[in-house]
């Protein structure tokens, strides 16, 4: 198949970022941290779950920007689970997925499973350990706003050995790579399959973890998908994390795409922004 047909619902692409969601101790803490931050309204139930989180999925509280959905928070089950930013990455057929996850040297740390009439969704892991989710779509289609002020706009997965991982993505998706140099940091992209490879078409890339380069990574930092949201003002929505009882740990600073920063929630759960 070619890129045009790999439609999984929804009009992803396999392998294409689909939705975003966050693991916190605190639902309500995290929609008062976000609906100051982003400007977002929520509202909890089936309408929104890709994973269940509850009876009747009525605690999976899905976020809206301009009245789109956008993201979602759910309630860690567990106090050992990290609280975390996840992405979801699309696919047709969930379950051929995670065989190709496990084949490729990858693991499935929650195998796919339905969630009602809504979708099918599990959570893999690379080689290294990333986790990222995979969803197959159902009645509920995922991003329905993106790349604007209040929405996800960009992933990237952190790697400290690109030998392991980048084949391990390229293999399961049929990612087309491409190699960039970001200030003096090895950078890959990629794109879907049948699209020409480059930053144009990108959907997602994979960075190589150093506290020189990345400027946030500890040696302690375990490899990990950083999830993006586009913004107005960096600067200010940097200074409005810390005034929120957020930590800036990467502070402002220009790339050749635009004005990015590396943010950590109050909770802990970290993000990126980016200024177009």
């Amino acid at each position: 198949m070619d890129y045009a047909e790999q439609d999984t619902g929804g009009g992803w692409a396999e392998g294409e970022p689909c939705w975003v969601d966050a693991m916190l101790p605190d639902v309500e803490g995290g929609k008062r941290f976000y609906g100051e931050l982003f400007g977002w309204t929520f509202a909890a139930g089936a309408a929104g779950a890709t994973a269940a989180a509850g009876p009747e999925y009525g605690q999976y509280t899905q976020a809206y920007s301009d009245g789109l959905p956008v993201a979602a928070l759910a309630p860690k089950a567990d106090g050992r689970m990290p609280t975390v930013w996840t992405v979801y990455l699309a696919t047709p057929d969930a379950a051929a997925l995670a065989g190709r996850v496990r084949r490729a040297g990858g693991s499935m740390v929650r195998e796919p499973r339905p969630v009602g009439p809504l979708g099918t969704v599990g959570l893999a892991a690379d080689p290294e350990g990333a986790v990222f989710g995979i969803r197959q779509g159902g009645a509920h289609h995922g991003f329905a706003k993106q790349r604007q002020p209040g929405s996800y706009c960009w992933t990237e997965v952190y790697s400290r050995d690109k030998d392991r991982v980048d084949p391990f993505y390229e293999g399961v998706f049929r990612y087309g790579g491409f190699d960039l140099d970001l200030d003096g940091a090895p950078f890959r992209t990629w794109s879907p399959p049948g699209a020409p490879a480059g930053p144009e078409t990108a959907i997602g890339g994979r960075s190589l973890m150093s506290p020189a380069t990345d400027g946030y990574s500890t040696p302690e930092t375990p490899p990990h998908f950083l999830v993006y949201f586009n913004v107005v003002d960096a600067d200010a929505t940097a200074a409005a994390v810390t005034r929120l009882g957020g930590r800036v740990q990467l502070p402002p600073r220009d790339i050749p795409y635009g004005r990015i920063a590396v943010l950590r929630d109050n909770q802990g759960a970290t993000f990126a922004v980016l200024q177009d």
